[in-house]
């Protein structure tokens, strides 16, 4: 199908694709997926279930993902059951929407211990910068 430039792949719900799946097209997932998918933006409706790890740009999430997921934009829909870790750059969970897995946000750093360690015996006043994390 084409749209606004844009060319898309509709795996429909009848399908069932068992291996990892790999595309420079935009997807529109209704169907199962056993496998990772990597894809420039993923489109998953609310009867889809993808069991692997997604990769994509852009994500908007209805079904249910067993595995981890990385996208720079990624909406939850409230249909959504996510079982898996999240690497986020923006991030939108419609109310509803179940995530069970850790969040990291792309582009945080670890936190460094050593500069959030606080000496509680001193008598000075605490005076923690922008750039400080409590």
């Amino acid at each position: 199908m084409r749209g606004s430039g844009h060319t898309f792949s509709v795996i429909a719900s009848d399908v069932e694709i068992t291996g990892n799946l790999s595309a420079k097209v935009d997807l529109h997932i209704d169907g199962k997926i056993h496998g990772d998918v990597t894809c420039g933006s993923i489109v998953q409706g609310e009867g889809s279930v993808i069991v692997g790890k997604i990769v994509a740009e852009t994500a908007r999430l209805s079904g249910r993902v067993d595995g981890s997921i990385e996208a720079s934009d990624l909406v939850i829909e409230s249909s959504a059951r996510i079982s898996g870790d999240v690497l986020y750059q923006s991030l939108s969970i419609a109310p509803g929407g179940q995530v069970e897995g850790k969040f990291k946000h792309r582009g945080s750093q670890q936190p460094n211990i050593a500069k959030a360690t606080v000496d509680i015996s001193r008598n000075d006043p605490l005076i923690l910068g922008a750039d400080a994390r409590v």
